[in-house]
């Protein structure tokens, strides 16, 4: 099988398992060493549209749709019912992580989300949302002490059906189930590494 074709069956199932992520590699979220901040290469801290932020990002208004869909689904992946306070929110759209030539899988829209929850302000982080045509959901998230997008900042949960046990990790928020894996640098599969985001788009968390 050639490896587009192994990278097709991939996205496949990165579909399959919505925004949990691919298979896991560790229960440890962090690693120890800090990776480059990706999203200060050709970055644009004004929204403008860059190379590695295709078609720029805007903060929705509060109370629009799109604010409302995010803190949504945030409180959904949280089981959280408090109002968020928000300190910063961004929306941006781009492509599929690794691109595909299939149509539904050519825009994905984001949302990056610093914020904390009225009642607990020790309940805080930065989420990243992903919403495709057939899903929706908390895609990474990072402690509330970090910018940028770096690794091992960015950390996914692989969702497991045979270990639904939900846990506490350090610096991040609430309870999560499955699999920790850094987002940023991706899961490794048949010796194809597929990262949380595409170059397309890592410029849009530039100065966050």
């Amino acid at each position: 099988m050639s490896k587009r074709a192994i990278a097709g069956a991939l996205l496949l199932l990165v579909a399959a398992t919505g925004c949990a992520g691919l298979v896991g590699e560790t229960r440890e979220p962090r690693l120890a060493a800090q990776g480059p901040d990706l999203s200060l290469d050709d970055g644009s801290f004004s929204g403008n549209p860059t190379a590695r932020c295709v078609d720029g990002w805007t903060t929705p208004a509060n109370g629009s749709a799109l604010w409302d869909d995010a803190l949504r689904l945030i409180r959904r992946r949280m089981r959280a019912q408090a109002p968020f306070e928000v300190r910063e929110m961004r929306y941006f759209t781009g492509p599929e992580s690794p691109p595909s030539g299939e149509g539904y899988f050519q825009v994905v829209e984001r949302w990056y989300v610093r914020g904390e929850l009225g009642a607990d302000p020790g309940f805080r982080a930065r989420w990243l949302v992903e919403r495709r045509v057939h899903g929706a959901g908390v895609a990474a998230v990072a402690p509330h002490d970090t910018s940028g997008y770096r690794s091992p900042d960015w950390t996914a949960f692989q969702y497991e059906f045979a270990d639904p046990e939900r846990r506490e990790y350090p610096g991040l928020p609430g309870t999560w189930a499955g699999t920790p894996y850094d987002f940023v640098r991706g899961s490794r599969e048949l010796d194809i590494q597929i990262p949380g985001l595409p170059q397309a788009v890592t410029g849009c968390l530039a100065g966050t």
